[in-house]
């Protein structure tokens, strides 16, 4: 038999989704009439704006004509769809990013959990506690995370608890970290980093030769004007971050799979004689071996995304979840439950009740309420004694979803 790749074994038994999935089908096999309103994982229900409709239309006509089809496209994104990127995501907030430093894909997901296959094995990773479960799991594929510990954590793994004490914000590593994971607006706490914290960061960067892992997924959600879009707002970020972004969240992609990541041409690593090598071509390389681009089709879609019409539909559904968010944050704090988040991002992050763990109050939650939701725990051993909702639901589903939580599990 063939020998396996033993780091998979360290991974926890089941995936979160996986898990929560299990569960539900379990709950409904054992209760077929009851109707569940899932909150839990962050998948959009809108449908795809009329601009990127329109734009999907006219691409999938051009490849049905033998003088506009296409076949493999650019592996790191076609001129028309990285200027756009270029120019509105970023040169409008007076960052200067070029075309050629952003790379296009098929999700965010997919690029936060391959970005690590170009560093060393050795590197020491940093994480903030709780966070996005990729993370964590893409290095712990690698060998890069070490022996699972009785406590729930890795022993090679740097872990940045961020909790209510900390006001949700991650201190800064009390040893040198090679690799430092950061993701705000924040999946799952919902909380989000000013100015002086992301100067912080980019700044003990520079000082420990770090490499800030920045996932702005949910940069969109930003609504307070003195927080940051973007990691390299802040001087000297250009030399130290790589930086996630994704239209599954910004324009209701989930289904479609576009994202981008910018690795800028200042940022350096270092091989094993100590010499300077260009993360930028290391990126390229990876990509252009493993990935044959995002199809045409979707990029020009994503393309519409950044027309007048286009911009004016995406915030039209942006505020459509904000809304959802202030929903579920006023009506969980109406019900005695402490609430955080769902201000600047989709995500709320609710405190369960005394006594009960996350997944005891995810059971609970979901047998009394039928209401499904994310337990805290599955994001890192600080996410214990927490659950997580999403505001991407149906208006009147996520109505509802209040009421049965306020109704059925009154104190």
């Amino acid at each position: 038999m063939a020998r396996v790749n033993d780091h998979y074994l360290k991974l926890r038994s089941s995936y979160l989704f996986s898990e929560i999935a299990r569960r539900v089908r379990a709950f409904q096999d054992a209760h077929p009439d009851a109707r569940l309103i899932r909150l839990g994982i962050g998948d959009v229900t809108r449908p795809l704006a009329p601009a990127v409709i329109k734009a999907m239309h006219a691409a999938v006509d051009e490849m049905a004509r033998a003088e506009t089809f296409k076949g493999y496209g650019p592996e790191a994104g076609y001129d028309f769809l990285v200027e756009l990127i270029a120019k509105h995501d970023f040169g409008e907030r007076g960052v200067t990013v070029s075309p050629d430093e952003i790379f296009v894909s098929d999700g965010g997901k997919s690029d936060s959990a391959n970005i690590q296959e170009i560093f060393a094995p050795e590197c020491v990773v940093a994480i903030i506690d709780p966070i996005y479960p990729v993370y964590l799991d893409s290095n712990v594929m690698a060998g890069r995370a070490g022996a699972a510990r009785d406590d729930g954590r890795y022993d090679r793994v740097v872990y940045l608890p961020c909790t209510v004490e900390n006001g949700f914000e991650p201190p800064l590593p009390e040893r040198h970290v090679d690799l430092i994971y950061l993701c705000f607006p924040n999946n799952p706490t919902g909380a989000v980093l000013g100015r002086a914290a992301l100067r912080r960061w980019v700044d003990w960067a520079r000082r420990e030769g770090a490499v800030l892992l920045y996932d702005a997924a949910y940069e969109a959600y930003i609504r307070d004007p003195e927080i940051p879009h973007s990691i390299y707002e802040i001087e000297g970020a250009r030399g130290v971050a790589i930086e996630f972004r994704s239209f599954s969240k910004t324009a209701g992609f989930t289904g479609t799979r576009c994202a981008f990541t910018v690795v800028p041409k200042d940022l350096m690593g270092r091989d094993g004689a100590g010499q300077a090598v260009s993360l930028n071509a290391l990126w390229f390389r990876r990509q252009s071996t493993k990935f044959n681009g995002a199809p045409y089709v979707v990029q020009r879609a994503a393309a519409a995304v950044y027309t007048d019409e286009g911009r004016r539909e995406i915030r039209s559904a942006i505020d459509f979840y904000l809304e959802n968010a202030r929903i579920i944050r006023e009506g969980l704090e109406a019900a005695g439950l402490r609430v955080y988040g769902g201000k600047n991002a989709p995500y709320i992050w609710v405190k369960t009740p005394p006594g009960l763990g996350s997944w005891d109050f995810f059971d609970r939650l979901l047998g009394q309420a039928h209401v499904v939701t994310t337990p805290g725990a599955g994001f890192g051993p600080s996410g214990e004694g927490y659950v997580r909702l999403t505001a991407f639901g149906r208006r009147a589903e996520t109505e509802e979803a209040v009421e049965r939580i306020k109704t059925r599990l009154a104190r």
